[in-house]
């Protein structure tokens, strides 16, 4: 790569003098970014709201806030990089970057600033402009997906548009349309990300972990049975979920989704990966699925509280997977070495402390039930703050190895 033609860190001459902003060379960079802020920001926010109950009069209770933008801003964002990374790479296409890239960005900060409690949006223009990013997000991709003529990839754009119907049912509580969206809503959402990281998680790991273990014999395991039992159990339960009474058929549906999971995740076994920190996280994220698939059935079937499980999947699976992927892709397609830094490392740690405290915390005596949500969102907060020390850099320079991108 040739020198840089301006003294301005965000702009790199490649080989054909590209003069795009380096974050907005490639769908990863600022959604992997404005993910880790928002992370960091949002759990940030809800402890002070929780401290200090400040919350302002509107349609939009503080937990309902909370919700929606832990899954439509910082899950949402992670998932907006994920795919506009991978889908070039699956089609054999060009990445979206420069301005329309830049402009899916803004609409999703719109998106983030119109909800806010004290922005003072109207609700109605606040819903038109949040529920606008995943069908432009969508546009984007919908046409790399659809002349590949792979019916499994082009069906992420279904689950873009579930994701789409689920924050319309939140917003039309808000905007006093229905009594009860909010529920629904969410449930819907976690639901549809679960299937993502359940289609996602069944390429990638066994994918990554052959490739990383190869060389010392690994075989990486897996049966088409279990595959199928996996898939449909979990479209089953997103399915009925939302909308189906909790009970002990529900229950039951969840405890055999868990047990598919777990065979699954042994199969590939991630034990083996203990040396290399990039790679054995992904099986811990991927573990707490089958986990806190248990500890929902357990909801249905006793009396433990529904917190445990929702945070097992939420705070365990979803933030683990979306710590661990950022972490490595930033990596990968910046040209860099696929080995994660004692920075990285720390920031999985903590995380893993975050997780565990906030899941465990409705099951703890009432007494201990304070501390352990502090203790979660700090560790939480210093997770994703590590992150960004070591990946807001990376995430705002050009590739090490002069490539585009």
């Amino acid at each position: 790569m040739t020198a840089p033609t301006t003294s301005s860190p965000g702009f790199a001459a490649g080989p054909a003098r590209d003069r795009t902003p380096v974050l907005f060379r490639y769908g990863f960079r600022p959604f992997f970014l404005l993910s880790g802020i928002a992370a960091c920001g949002l759990i940030a926010a809800w402890v002070a709201v929780l401290i200090t109950g400040a919350w302002p009069a509107g349609p939009a209770g503080a937990a309902a806030w909370h919700g929606h933008e832990m899954l439509f801003g910082t899950i949402v964002a992670a998932v907006a990089g994920f795919l506009l990374t991978a889908v070039p790479s699956w089609t054999g296409t060009k990445a979206l970057s420069g301005a329309p890239l830049a402009g899916l960005t803004v609409l999703w900060l719109a998106g983030r600033f119109v909800v806010f409690p004290w922005s003072g949006v109207p609700q109605p223009l606040a819903a038109l402009v949040d529920l606008a990013f995943l069908p432009a997000l969508g546009v984007a991709l919908a046409r790399p997906l659809l002349a590949a003529g792979k019916l499994r990839n082009s069906a992420f754009l279904v689950l873009l548009a579930l994701l789409t119907l689920a924050n319309l049912l939140i917003h039309l509580e808000w905007l006093g349309v229905v009594a009860d969206g909010i529920q629904p809503g969410v449930t819907l959402g976690l639901g549809i990300v679960l299937m993502m990281v359940t289609v996602i998680g069944g390429r990638i790991l066994p994918a990554f972990t052959r490739n990383g273990l190869g060389a010392q014999g690994h075989r990486v395991r897996s049966w088409p049975w279990v595959e199928r039992v996996v898939l449909a159990s979990t479209l089953l339960l997103v399915l009925a979920e939302p909308f189906v009474p909790g009970g002990a058929a529900l229950g039951l549906l969840m405890l055999a989704a868990a047990l598919a999971h777990a065979v699954r995740l042994a199969g590939w076994q991630g034990w083996r990966a203990w040396r290399s920190p990039i790679l054995w996280v992904l099986h811990l994220g991927y573990l707490w699925i089958p986990a806190g698939l248990t500890l929902k059935a357990l909801h249905h079937l006793t009396d433990i509280p529904a917190a445990a499980g929702l945070h097992a999947l939420t705070a365990g699976a979803f933030a683990t997977l979306i710590l661990a992927v950022m972490s490595r892709a930033s990596l990968g397609h910046t040209g860099r070495p696929l080995v994660a830094s004692s920075v990285t490392v720390a920031a999985y740690l903590l995380l893993t402390v975050a997780a565990l405290a906030r899941t465990a915390s409705p099951l703890l005596p009432v007494e201990w039930l304070w501390p352990a949500l502090q203790g979660a969102g700090l560790a939480w907060v210093a997770a994703f703050a590590l992150y960004l020390v070591a990946y807001a850099p990376v995430l705002l320079r050009p590739r090490a190895d002069g490539r585009p991108g």
